[in-house]
């Protein structure tokens, strides 16, 4: 028996065309470097979007072409989205964050052929051009500055191209869309890529109401970098439901941010845990009295808000729940588009405690639908979802990726039976919920027994003096490994390792787990992507 449905075709232009005639009223805004506000109707965007398909073809584009974006989070930067796969070419988003060698080798790995430039930004991209030849360089006049000579104006070609007469480039379901590269922190980066089906069901998924739960009428506030996983898939998510769209471009700071949120109220904001967590200070120091930032920022009470990218600590999620703020964590990698878990408040735990929901926050969250997930032990054997069971996080799903560019599906990363190694250990509990303990390289083996440095870092940054903790492991002649605790304090605060022992014990830690010794740093490093960059830490600290 065949079945009855049509053929259609999965496609990132329904979602883009979709915008431009139901949404068209609904609105995009960005903050430019100056930070004023530039506002464009979804209209607006629609038509610019064409006009970029239709600009870039005359320039000779053809289909499967890599066209690279250094670019903060902005209305042109969603044209690129939308704009490069409807001419039939592949957007690669390139890390501004990353050292430019470190761009520069990607750029050329993935063969890019074009690039999209923030003005803003032309000093960066000088300190690599010479490790990859663009054919031609875009560069969109982010500040309203005259574009340098030699090189395209974005806002000219736009004026000279044919939006009305732009025709899609014809494509399968199948064919990519974009691509991002891998952190690379203990190899090198890797290319991900994503096609038009994998782009629209991490869509679709993402906005169900557990999850994203995003409206028409929401108001959307993406800080998570549109090089990051493509912003965890938001931009795609918000075009495809109509939403009202904040961009805040260069400008991250906890004081700017802040500015921002009271100025145009998010409902949904999204972020990495160690933004949040200077954002949150920031405020809650404004409040104190004597503060010169009294009165200056509203925090919108009710918004939801999606954080990810690293282990979101409990002390973060209570002390925005203060504000009427509740966090979702979010778990994922840029090989699974990225969202693969989210915590969210579940019907059979309705009933529990607030200390319950508060732990259950504090989770990654259950396997979102189409994304399987499994917890491989050592013996190769899955383990029962008991909550205590520790092994690999394994998935598999269909935005899963299956191979890497140039470097295909390596056995280091890929299962015999076609799943993806993740590197993060977890358990998994009865209700699905999953519980990461550490990366496999981050966890500490100490006479023979583990200790999570995830669990240890979450636990002391609940102490009211720590502005942020990172556990490593340094070598023991007796114990083989033991922990080492890198604290850095809020300032003017202090603490004696001492306190933060009896903090730790009283939260259930026993005394073997205990760090060997507290070293008191300025800041925790971190990688492009926000994430703690234990590795700086080890070089610094080798024992």
């Amino acid at each position: 028996m065949q079945s009855t449905m049509m053929p259609a075709q999965l496609s990132l232009n329904h979602l883009l065309d979709r915008a431009g005639t139901i949404f068209g009223t609904n609105t995009v805004v960005s903050r430019r470097p100056d930070k004023s506000l530039v506002r464009h109707s979804y209209a607006e965007f629609y038509r610019r979007t064409r006009a970029l398909g239709s600009a870039l073809q005359k320039l000779g584009l053809k289909k499967g072409d890599r066209v690279a974006t250094l670019c903060w989070n902005h209305h042109a930067h969603l044209e690129a989205y939308f704009g490069i796969p409807a001419a039939g070419g592949v957007m690669h988003t390139l890390n501004l964050r990353l050292a430019p060698a470190e761009i520069g080798w990607i750029a050329d790995d993935a063969e890019d052929r074009f690039l999209i430039v923030d003005d803003v930004l032309l000093p960066l991209y000088q300190q690599f051009a010479g490790l990859h030849r663009f054919e031609k360089v875009i560069v969109f006049p982010f500040s309203g500055a005259a574009v340098p000579e030699g090189f395209a104006d974005y806002e000219q070609l736009l004026a000279a191209a044919d939006p009305d007469g732009f025709e899609y480039a014809p494509h399968d379901e199948n064919d990519p869309v974009s691509m991002c590269y891998t952190s690379g922190t203990t190899g090198k980066p890797k290319g991900v890529v994503y096609s038009h089906r994998s782009t629209v069901l991490h869509s679709l998924v993402g906005a169900l109401p557990d999850f994203t739960d995003v409206h028409s009428r929401d108001v959307v506030l993406p800080v998570t970098p549109m090089f990051h996983a493509n912003s965890w898939g938001m931009p795609y998510i918000a075009v495809m439901l109509g939403a009202r769209l904040v961009f805040p471009g260069p400008h991250l700071h906890p004081d700017d941010l802040l500015d921002l949120m009271t100025q145009e109220p998010p409902t949904l904001a999204l972020g990495v845990p160690t933004i949040w967590l200077s954002l949150i200070q920031t405020y809650d120091a404004s409040l104190k009295p004597g503060s010169p930032n009294a009165g200056r920022w509203k925090l919108p009470r009710g918004m939801k808000s999606l954080v990810g990218g690293a282990a979101v600590p409990e002390s973060l999620i209570r002390a925005f729940d203060a504000h009427g703020i509740w966090i979702q964590q979010g778990w994922g990698m840029t090989e699974t588009s990225p969202v693969a878990t989210v915590s969210y408040a579940r019907g059979e735990l309705a009933g529990a405690s607030l200390e319950e929901k508060y732990r259950r926050a504090a989770m990654a969250g259950t396997p979102v639908p189409l994304v399987d997930l499994r917890a491989r032990g050592d013996d190769g054997r899955d383990q029962p979802w008991d909550g205590k069971s520790v092994g690999e996080i394994q998935v598999r799903g269909p935005y899963i990726t299956g191979s890497y560019h140039k470097v295909g599906a390596t056995p280091d990363k890929f299962t015999p039976d076609g799943w993806l190694r993740t590197g993060d250990v977890a358990s998994v509990d009865e209700l699905g919920f999953v519980r990461i303990s550490d990366r496999t390289k981050d966890l500490i083996k100490s006479g023979g027994e583990w200790i999570s440095s995830v669990d240890l870092e979450n636990a002391l940054m609940a102490h009211p003096a720590v502005a942020e903790a990172a556990v490593i492991a340094i070598p023991d002649e007796k114990w083989s490994e033991r922990p080492l605790a890198c604290v850095a304090f809020k300032p003017g605060e202090s603490a004696t390792p001492e306190a933060m022992n009896a903090l730790l014990t009283e939260k259930g830690f026993a005394k073997w787990q205990l760090p060997e010794r507290y070293e008191v740093i300025d800041a925790v490093p971190r990688t492009s992507t926000g994430k703690f960059y234990k590795l700086k830490l080890r070089e610094q600290f080798p024992r």
